[in-house]
């Protein structure tokens, strides 16, 4: 096998796996479009919600452009590959730059206006606090979205347990936190409880520290999906210009 052909199995594979993640996104998306039990339709529900919201409940359109576009893409580089076809590898190589283009941009967005984005994280937890006072333990599917959440993060409410204080679970349970915020105790637990630390942290402070301690990583992944990228368009000029003299 020579350079060609190497590079255009290797250009095959690629796309290959570009456009089975493409189909695994697009599923993921129509799959959240379509679950009444998703975490999307709960935020929906959160009254005096912040108009920003709205933004996040547009994610299972998100996913479902994102899967679309990795699809074209790995459909245009796997067949501009093995059909040896310039308008295919060429219209690869279009798409797959404006979506670097894209990232970049967003990345600059996001550093310029990261002040924005956690004034409206404040904003959704004042008002996930209060619908959680108000619904939890009252409203079924809220109830039973917080728990399934609490169980899977090991947490407990938003910032703390005390976003339960006054919730209709606090007032027909003495006053008592649910038990996801006292693992593994027999007694009550209540303020004291609290008091004495033995309570876990909140849900929104766990995914924080979460996304902090793996910031390295996602950097990492950023830079290898950006290198990747420029690759790609690396290798499809390059078996254009091979196909245009193999034409000839």
């Amino acid at each position: 096998m020579g350079c060609f052909g190497f590079l255009k199995t290797m250009m095959f594979i690629f796309n290959g796996i570009i456009f089975l993640a493409g189909v695994a996104i697009l599923g993921v998306g129509i799959w959240v479009k379509v679950d009444s039990g998703s975490i999307l339709t709960y935020l929906g529900q959160i009254e005096n919600a912040p108009p920003e919201l709205s933004q996040v409940l547009n994610v299972g359109y998100l996913l479902i452009a994102l899967g679309a576009l990795l699809l074209v893409i790995g459909f245009l580089g796997c067949c501009g590959a093995v059909k040896e076809s310039r308008c295919m590898l060429l219209l690869f190589f279009i798409i797959v730059l404006l979506v670097f283009i894209a990232e970049v941009a967003g990345a600059v967005v996001i550093l310029v206006f990261r002040p924005l984005a956690d004034q409206l994280i404040n904003k959704i937890g004042v008002a996930a606090v209060a619908n959680l006072r108000s619904e939890y333990g009252k409203n079924p599917d809220i109830t039973g979205l917080w728990n399934t959440t609490m169980d899977t993060l090991k947490c407990c409410g938003f910032y703390n347990s005390s976003d339960f204080v006054g919730s209709p679970y606090y007032v027909a349970h003495s006053q008592q936190y649910p038990p996801q915020c006292c693992p593994g105790m027999t007694a009550p637990c209540n303020q004291t409880v609290a008091d004495n630390g033995t309570t876990i942290s909140g849900c929104f402070p766990k995914i924080k520290t979460l996304v902090d301690d793996n910031t390295v990583v996602i950097v990492g992944v950023a830079l290898g999906i950006a290198a990747l990228e420029i690759c790609a368009m690396a290798v499809s000029m390059i078996l254009y210009c091979r196909i245009k003299s193999h034409s000839s």
